[in-house]
């Protein structure tokens, strides 16, 4: 599993650029909300072409393998969303837990959801 804990540090290099991406460009195209739904988009594809890729490399030894190491790269992700977003960068709670309201057309909690499954998904294609 240790393979798969260091396989998740370039994910947040990809969602940093993906952020990045979204600020610079879309953001003034599209519209807040529209940038996030697009960029939320644009990183659900980007981490399945990363974990398709990644399992190439390594791949996993069964299907149970692939809920664990979904699960631990989910909850790395919050701890790090979180930890970063708060501690770091200063951003309030309430901005932070802002992206998961899904009534609100924010759909950030799609991309944590792809996270979880898509080591299983991905894992079940390349069989």
């Amino acid at each position: 599993m240790r393979t798969y804990v260091l396989a998740w540090f370039p994910m947040v290099l990809i969602a940093i650029a993906n952020g990045l991406f979204r600020e610079k460009f879309l953001a003034s195209r599209l519209g807040e909300l529209h940038a996030h739904q697009t960029s939320s988009a644009t990183m659900i594809l980007l981490l399945g072409v990363y974990v398709w890729a990644v399992f190439k490399m390594w791949p996993p030894t069964s299907a149970n393998q692939t809920i664990w190491i979904g699960l631990l790269w989910l909850l790395l992700t919050v701890l790090f969303e979180f930890f970063f977003g708060h501690y770091i960068v200063g951003h309030p709670w309430e901005k932070l837990l802002h992206d998961y309201n899904i009534f609100q057309g924010r759909v950030w909690i799609l991309v944590l959801v792809w996270i979880a499954v898509a080591p299983y998904v991905i894992y079940q294609f390349q069989k």
